[in-house]
């Protein structure tokens, strides 16, 4: 069915007859209608004949016609066919119309319901009603033609008048056609609104071609209407509605589209049936069903202009949505390009927030003074302190002004000063001038005092040319000699300092290289000679590099530490060039001849008497970790190999001459440091003095026990008793594997007590037919760090400190106990003294073993010392603990 136009056509009742519908594209297809009546009687001239206006179909109409009376439910009205024409004239666009207000505002109608017309049987045989055939004429010529009527006397109101003025012909029709025919001008099916269009308002086709394409158009309708009743009387409307306008968007908002969807359900489910009726009566072939036929076609095409109808809903929802949809996203897109613009203003801020929180003030880098010392010195009038006390940010200020005054008068300060550095640097030169003329004539005066320097004892001379050698040292050694001679000036005078070597070799060292050209020609001359001759082998080559690799430097410093009693210790300190590392080479010269021990025969070797001067240093490893990659690349596996020809580095050696080598973070370049050579300069002159005098007191001590006499002082006297009837028989030295394959001394090797840089002895004390064995573990820094004795007792078997617990008791007496038997400081006869102690408590263990009653005769060893208790608690611990001047013995 075609669609009005848009540019705003009308219908007016001044048309031509309309010839029969075809098939299928005219509004009411089919080719006989039952439902048609007869053909009306003639018109007068001032009105075409109209054509005849149906009754609604059986299914219904998906919009009914406001001019044709409802059809009550449940009654089936069946009206005899006419001339073939069918009595029903479809509107052009089955849909409801729009009411228009006479302000311009839709009103909203009641709709008829489209689904309680599709169910509804065929309304009764109702009187012929005619409506003209519709014609679409431009709106300019829509003037009435119709005559005016008055107003119905059985409703109120101006559509039907009838033929005689004023009186309406509805009377004699039904009541639902009177009440279709007699509705208000401004009210139609499906809330449609009659408005009136303004006289002489045009619409042409430019102004609807400058409609917006996407806009659901607005249809002008202008109906013309003449009614006729059964009696021949012509029913037109003076004053029919002008103008109406339709919308199928406010249609859709009106429809529910769950009702249409149903009304599509039913609506297909209608048509299937049909057109299963329609295939079966067709299968039969007989020909009186080809009016039923007809009569299912016609029904068949009214369902698919309701499917149509329902089509062009859900398109126009379908843009609705896209729209409202489209909307959305743009609503959405607007709110986040918002939140986005906020997140980033919120970013911003807390960017600002953080560089305000981590703003740090140049006064935070100001040592300001303390409180005290700012309430105390600064004036009342800067410090305020009615007001600073309380509030943390003025007293801030506060002591910045106190800061900058006192900056200000250091300033000035600082002026007056520089002015008088420049008077004093002034001096200074003129003096300088004075002293540059004063030098030849010192010369002069020194060579004539020489004589007067010998006779006196008062070196000069000899002093001034130690200084001038001293240039030529290594940095290391040169730190080393100024540290010991200002030491020996200042503190000590029995340390004398000197220098040994070549001077000439020293030099050279530091000569420049000769001219390259001349280099060149003897280079040619030396090929050319030494072509002939073989190359040296791989093994030459490697041991050549081995001694550059360790060479001295051509001076060295030595320093001689005398004691007391004239025994002097001559140290003698190198320098290697290539690892820059110190070495050391000691030699002991004694006052006197002294008695030769064998047992001491390593106390005063070079290679022990410096041995762990400080704890864990060894000598036997280089301290710069970067020689042992030197040593890879020459094949040197140990600096130990090396020591007897190039002497022991010691760390304290390399602190001595201001050398440190960081462990943890390795430097490329160690430069030799004064201050760290002044602070270890004292300490290691009294422990090198120190050890001296242990060793030599040891050395006495051996030659004394190598012949069974326990040396003991007088003042050691008091600590034993007066008759000790055991004594040594053995001392001797042992080396440090037999030590560990004693059974009674794998504890304390366990215990770290005892390592290879240590000196081992064994001591053999007997009583009768008990033999005790004593094995000692004496510690290079003796007599600081005391002996470790461990005992085992071979008398009725062998006894130890693992199975007998008096055994263990003895050891403690001498290796816990041990600061009773110091003795007098410096306490270099403690090792006498648990020798002596070790005799007595054997004495005790011996005399408080109980007699054993199966063996005949009298006691091996009778209690000759005073005990309190022989024996005490579970353990049956003796009394070995000597109580002075009582003379008895008690447990401790």
């Amino acid at each position: 069915m075609d669609a009005p136009s848009a540019t705003g056509d009308l219908f007016s009742c001044h048309s031509e007859p309309r010839g029969p519908p075809s098939a299928i594209g005219d509004p009411i297809p089919g080719p006989k209608n039952p439902w048609i009546l007869p053909p009306p009687p003639p018109m007068t001239p001032s009105c075409a004949p109209p054509k005849p206006l149906c009754a609604p179909h059986p299914i219904g109409d998906p919009i009914p016609n406001p001019w044709v009376p409802p059809v009550p439910s449940g009654t089936r009205s069946h009206a005899p066919p006419t001339n073939g024409y069918p009595q029903c004239h479809w509107d052009p666009v089955p849909s409801p119309w729009t009411p228009i207000s006479a302000s311009g505002t839709p009103t909203q109608a009641p709709p008829i319901p489209v689904g309680a017309l599709l169910h509804q049987d065929p309304p009764p045989p109702v009187p012929p009603v005619w409506r003209s055939h519709m014609v679409t004429t431009p709106l300019v010529q829509t003037t009435p033609t119709c005559r005016s009527h008055a107003p119905c006397a059985h409703c109120g109101s101006s559509r039907m008048p009838g033929p005689l003025g004023g009186a309406c012909s509805s009377g004699s029709l039904s009541p639902p056609l009177r009440a279709a025919l007699c509705r208000p001008v401004t009210s139609l099916p499906g809330g449609a609104e009659a408005r009136p269009r303004p006289a002489g308002s045009t619409m042409s086709s430019e102004s609807s071609k400058k409609r917006k394409p996407k806009e659901t158009q607005t249809l002008l309708w202008r109906v013309s209407t003449k009614l006729e009743d059964p009696s021949g009387i012509c029913m037109v409307p003076s004053n029919p509605p002008d103008v109406r306008y339709y919308s199928e968007e406010s249609e859709v908002d009106l429809r529910d589209p769950i009702k249409d969807y149903e009304l599509y359900r039913e609506t297909c489910q209608e048509l299937q049936r049909l057109m299963a009726e329609i295939q079966e009566l067709k299968s039969r072939g007989i020909k009186e069903n080809a009016s039923e036929i007809d009569e299912r076609r016609v029904q068949s095409c009214v369902h698919f202009m309701t499917l149509k109808k329902l089509n062009r809903l859900a398109h126009i929802r379908l843009k609705k949505g896209r729209d409202q949809t489209h909307e959305a996203k743009q609503k959405v897109d607007a709110y986040h390009l918002q939140l986005q613009n906020l997140l980033y203003e919120v970013m911003h801020l807390q960017k600002e927030i953080t560089k305000c929180l981590e703003f740090k003030s140049k006064h935070e880098e100001i040592e300001l003074v303390s409180l005290e010392e700012f309430y105390k010195e600064a004036p009342p009038e800067i410090s305020r302190p009615a007001i600073t006390l309380t509030e943390p940010h003025q007293q801030t200020l506060a002591r910045l002004d106190w800061e900058l005054e006192q900056r200000k008068r250091l300033a000035e300060k600082y002026k007056e000063c520089l002015t008088s550095k420049e008077k004093i640097l002034k001096e200074i030169e003129v003096k300088k001038e004075y002293l540059s003329s004063l030098q030849p004539r010192l010369n002069s005066i020194m060579q004539a005092s020489l004589p007067v320097q010998e006779y006196l004892f008062m070196p000069f001379d000899q002093a001034h040319k130690q200084y001038e050698t001293a240039r030529h040292l290594p940095p290391p050694l040169y730190v080393l000699f100024v540290q010991a001679s200002a030491y020996g000036q200042a503190c000590d005078k029995k340390l004398v300092v000197a220098i040994e070597g070549s001077v000439e070799e020293a030099k050279a060292l530091y000569k420049p290289p000769e001219d390259s050209q001349d280099d060149e020609s003897d280079s040619d001359a030396e090929e050319e000679q030494t072509t002939k001759r073989r190359r040296p082998t791989l093994g030459v080559q490697l041991d050549d590099k081995r001694k550059e690799m360790l060479k001295r430097h051509p001076l060295s410093v030595t320093l001689d530490l005398k004691c007391k009693d004239e025994n002097v210790l001559h140290l003698t300190f190198h320098y290697l060039m290539n690892l820059n590392v110190m070495t050391v080479k000691a030699k002991v010269t004694t006052a006197m001849e002294m008695t030769t021990a064998i047992s001491a025969g390593d106390l005063l070797s070079p290679d022990s008497l410096l041995n762990c001067l400080y704890p864990g240093d060894h000598g036997r490893k280089t301290p710069n970790p970067a020689n042992q990659f030197q040593f890879d690349k020459v094949g040197i596996l140990t600096l130990s190999d090396y020591v007897t020809e190039l002497g022991h580095p010691y760390v304290w050696v390399q602190k001595l001459g201001g050398l440190h080598f960081p462990k943890e973070q390795p430097q490329h370049t160690v430069a030799a440091d004064n201050s760290l050579s002044a602070s270890h300069m004292e300490l290691t002159v009294k422990l090198l003095r120190s050890r001296l005098q242990s060793r030599l007191a040891l050395h006495k001590q051996f030659a004394s026990l190598e012949h069974g006499v326990v040396p003991v002082s007088s003042e050691c006297q008091q600590l034993f008793p007066t008759k000790i009837v055991s004594r040594l028989v053995k001392w001797t030295a042992i080396p440090y594997e037999d030590y560990a394959e004693l059974p009674y001394t794998k504890d304390v090797i366990e215990a770290g007590l005892a390592e290879d840089t240590h000196l081992y002895y064994m001591a053999l004390i007997e009583r009768g037919t008990a033999k005790l064995q004593a094995a000692v573990v004496l510690n290079p820094g003796y007599s600081t760090l005391p002996p470790v004795f461990s005992l085992c007792l071979n008398w009725k078997g062998e006894r130890n400190s693992s199975n007998d617990d008096n055994i263990r008791a003895m050891e403690s007496e001498v290796n816990v106990y041990y600061k009773e038997l110091w003795g007098p400081k410096p306490g270099y006869q403690l090792l006498t003294n648990q020798l002596q102690r070790l005799c007595m408590v054997l004495d005790v263990y011996l005399e408080t073993e109980p007699h054993d009653p199966s063996v005949e005769g009298p006691k091996e060893f009778p209690q000759e010392k005073m005990c309190l208790r022989l024996v005490r608690g579970p353990l049956r611990l003796k009394p070995f603990k000597f109580n002075y001047p009582q003379g008895f013995f008690s447990h401790r």
